[in-house]
């Protein structure tokens, strides 16, 4: 931390970060096993329950910008013991590292990820991706081809909300809902990226996030730096080849407009969408056990 930091700019570097013990916590409380490897210099953080199977493709579950594993702590213990479920910390985020120099686009991010697959010995796998990584998940599909055996998207980054949106130009949202700098910020952040209105659970996660978070807001804005410089990478590799997608989308989201679901169903015809009312940007915190079940009667046909 530089020296001449002071005030309430310093005041996240002071004060205890209680968010390293809670993890802990919750990894004992979901029986996961913490696991780690390095890819493209990167060491990459995840954790995991159940078992490869070699006849069964394994779960893998991205997080969006500035949030982490743990944003899939309500999905995971719905999981049947038999199934292999991973939720990662994409690099740069979370325990996974952060390196100044990188590029942190959605391509270089689904690089890295692909080469994670074979680093964590995953065969096929069904992926699973909130926001950008959503967008991560996307760009993996059209890059790895059928060891993808299926993407569901909840709220993507890089899809346009409009058929005449300009794809050489990043959309338009409220950035400060997800690169907050201050107290007042993260408290426009918990809640507000659900459905807009404050909360108990917003409240308490200021409360337990809210240093770690601030601490990481440097490294979050060159993230969404560099995954603005390529706005609309997603878009590219949807069509008719893209794997059995599944779109689950919050009617009330402000980031991620509800319109984007459309292009989904012009661009991909076999796309299965669900539009959940009264749900914003994180339908996996907001209505786990609806959002859950959907997920769940899609990976079950894909057995079928």
């Amino acid at each position: 931390m530089p020296a001449d930091v002071s005030g309430l700019s310093a005041l996240p570097y002071r004060l205890p970060n209680p968010w390293p013990l809670a993890r802990t916590g919750h990894r004992w409380l979901q029986r996961a096993r913490r696991r780690s490897t390095t890819v493209d210099g990167h060491r990459v953080v995840w954790l995991e329950r159940g078992r490869r199977r070699p006849d069964r493709p394994s779960i893998v579950l991205l997080h969006g910008l500035a949030a982490m594993k743990e944003n899939w702590s309500a999905w995971l213990p719905m999981f049947p013991g038999d199934s292999h479920v991973l939720a990662l910390d994409i690099p740069g985020f979370g325990e996974s590292e952060y390196k100044v120099g990188a590029a942190y686009g959605y391509r270089e991010q689904a690089r890295r990820l692909r080469q994670w697959l074979g680093a964590a010995g995953l065969g096929q796998v069904h992926l699973v991706g909130s926001s950008m990584g959503a967008a991560i998940a996307t760009v993996m599909a059209e890059q790895a081809g059928e060891r993808v055996a299926s993407l569901t998207v909840m709220n993507s980054a890089g899809i346009p909300h409009r058929a005449d949106v300009d794809l050489t130009r990043p959309p338009t949202f409220d950035s400060t809902l997800l690169l907050p700098e201050d107290w007042s910020g993260l408290y426009r952040m918990f809640n507000g990226v659900s459905h807009g209105a404050p909360s108990v659970a917003g409240v308490a996660m200021l409360g337990l996030l809210g240093v770690d978070l601030l601490r990481r807001s440097g490294q979050n804005r060159h993230v969404f730096a560099d995954m603005v410089d390529d706005p609309f990478a997603p878009v590219t590799g949807l069509g008719p080849q893209t794997p059995p997608l599944l779109v689950i989308w919050g009617d009330r989201d402000r980031i991620t407009l509800p319109g984007c679901v459309d292009w989904y169903r012009d661009r991909v015809p076999h796309a299965e969408v669900h539009v959940l009312p009264g749900v914003g940007h994180l339908p996996m915190l907001e209505r786990p056990r609806r959002s859950y079940r959907i997920l769940a009667d899609f990976l079950a046909r894909q057995a079928d």
